[in-house]
């Protein structure tokens, strides 16, 4: 494939094609892969189709993603293709603002929940107090009070500045998507938002995923699904009856919503739903509880607390081993003296049945903790090796997960025992067995750090300046562990190669570019560094990756 893309913006540009694989000077991540698109030049982008499938592309330089340099990428099988539809529809999620995102990114540095309009209040205590009496309306904020944390802070920027699109259009402009009764619909879902995280369902349809980020997956049946930024599915709808129904993407700030409207004729609508109640993050989503939608639960250490060691990621999946077949992006801004110098558009490169059962692990393959491999750590040893010994919590570590649960079985918080099926990573089994049936030959163990109130992001308490590069050799075939120690999700997407998700007990499950880690939780996948070059490595909440959650994999 040849693409030839002139920059008529007066500052250096980019494009990344986001999940595909490509040489990694074709990637596009300036400072990395090439030194970005001059005002008036033209770049060639140059290489081969390797795979079919829902993808997009978006720029990768400053905050230009947020600004609306994005868009979509369907490609074709060059056989059958395994899902069997009547219409093709790409629906493009994302989250517009009018103001400058250097400027969002200013008031985060300056009040992280600057758009937060759910912090509890005064009055909100009052209201409880009537509800449940004083004892209960302390008891439900202490806890939050001796962290010195905000229960309801899920997103950094929401709907005060936000609104949700749907293909560019937000929700008065009824977007439609021809439909009529007993038709199969395939629904193309991207979110290319640069920070919302959107909860999408179809009121009185059922959601068959069919496609997990461009990859075909064994078809599973849901009432709805989390699309966290960069991700995408494709979903089968069959209308019922022939009238209107709303596609209802509703913001994890549960602020605002993106919607469309599946119907048989233009300017019908449907009812659209209330946006779900905002409800508080609980104990779990921190490690200090059971969580409800499966995974062990624990604890978590907060500033100025001493670090405890040893926690147990591990629980029983609940789910059989999966049959299943077989990439990413960073960047800076220059006029804002808080974000983090990651490579930019400048071109500078500043440097089970039971999921609550505990689970032994078996053998790992040597641990290497951020780039420096440990001993080989074998079975009753393994959890000591994610402990993360020697990272404290302070400045940039405001907490430490003890006993961080699988993501795999979990919803997420806000939707867990909403009343409806809700999609998790366990149900999704990629089409085909996994590409490499190679074992790894060590682990990567990654924390996924951060101070919320002085919004600082990093993985193992640094940002991307005081980090060294991962080096993996050309061929080899790694685990990465990834443990949020923080309260907030991060989407992780690794350039250069694909991320397969495993099972607890490390069976092959899911192939993703794209892996969202809850709070609390941790996630496991392996990789194959099998294209050399210099990779991206980061969260793909834009305001996270621009603080500084952001690393440098060296294929060589």
């Amino acid at each position: 494939m040849t693409l030839r893309v002139t920059n008529t913006l007066p500052v250096v540009s980019s494009i990344h094609w986001h999940g595909l694989i490509v040489p990694a000077h074709m990637d596009g991540v300036p400072g990395l892969s090439f030194n970005g698109i001059a005002p008036g030049e033209t770049f060639v982008y140059q290489f081969p189709v390797q795979q079919s499938g829902t993808y997009w592309y978006h720029s990768h330089s400053a905050f230009q993603e947020q600004s609306g340099l994005y868009g979509s990428i369907v490609i074709d099988p060059i056989g059958a293709d395994p899902v069997q539809a009547d219409s093709d529809h790409v629906l493009v999620l994302s989250d517009w603002t009018d103001e400058e995102p250097e400027r969002i990114f200013e008031k985060l540095k300056a009040m992280s929940d600057y758009y937060n309009d759910q912090v509890p209040t005064a009055i909100d205590f009052l209201r409880d107090i009537a509800s449940m009496g004083f004892s209960g309306a302390w008891d439900r904020r202490r806890h939050w009070l001796q962290m010195r944390m905000n229960p309801t802070d899920l997103a950094d920027v929401s709907a005060p500045t936000y609104t949700y699109l749907v293909n560019g259009l937000p929700p008065a402009a009824n977007y439609i998507v021809p439909a009529r009764a007993g038709e199969r619909l395939r629904l193309r879902v991207i979110n290319a938002g640069a920070s919302m995280t959107f909860d999408v369902r179809v009121p009185g349809l059922n959601l068959t995923v069919v496609s997990a980020d461009g990859q075909p997956v064994h078809p599973v049946t849901v009432e709805e699904f989390r699309i966290a930024p960069a991700e995408t599915y494709d979903v089968i709808v069959t209308p019922q009856a022939d009238r209107a129904y709303t596609f209802f993407a509703q913001g994890i700030d549960r602020m605002g919503y993106a919607r469309a409207t599946l119907a048989p004729r233009a300017g019908m609508t449907a009812p659209v739903p209330p946006l779900d109640p905002p409800t508080w993050l609980a104990m779990e989503d921190m490690g200090m509880g059971e969580a409800h939608g499966g995974g062990h639960g624990g604890g978590m250490t907060t500033m100025p607390a001493v670090t405890v060691a040893a926690p147990q990621p591990g629980a029983s999946s609940g789910s059989a081993s999966a049959p299943a077949s077989g990439q990413g992006h960073g960047n800076t801004s220059a006029s804002d003296p808080h974000a983090e110098h990651v490579p930019s558009s400048s071109g500078k490169a500043a440097e089970a049945s039971d999921p609550h059962a505990a689970h032994a692990l078996p053998p790992s393959p040597p641990v290497d903790h951020g780039g420096h491999t440990s001993p080989q750590v074998q079975g009753a040893d393994f959890s000591s090796a994610y402990s993360g010994a020697g990272l404290d919590t302070g400045p940039a570590v405001e907490s430490r997960a003890m006993s961080p649960g699988p993501v795999i079985h979990d919803p997420g918080p806000r939707l867990r025992g909403n009343g409806r099926r809700v999609l998790v990573y366990s149900d999704l089994r990629t089409l085909g067995g996994a590409i490499d049936p190679r074992p790894p030959t060590r682990d990567i163990v990654l924390r996924l750090t951060g101070n919320m109130g002085r919004f600082i992001w990093g993985f193992d308490g640094k940002k991307y300046s005081e980090s060294d590069p991962i080096h993996v050799a050309l061929g080899e075939r790694v685990r990465f562990v990834l443990i949020n120690d923080t309260m907030m999700s991060h989407p992780i997407h690794v350039h250069g190669m694909w991320s397969e998700v495993e099972t607890v007990d490390r069976k092959f499950l899911v192939r993703k570019h794209t892996v969202n880690v809850h709070p609390g939780k941790y996630i496991t996948f392996l990789s194959t560094a099998d294209v050399p070059g210099q990779w991206a490595f980061h969260c793909h909440q834009l305001y996270h990756m621009e603080a500084g959650m952001f690393r440098k994999v060296v294929v060589q």
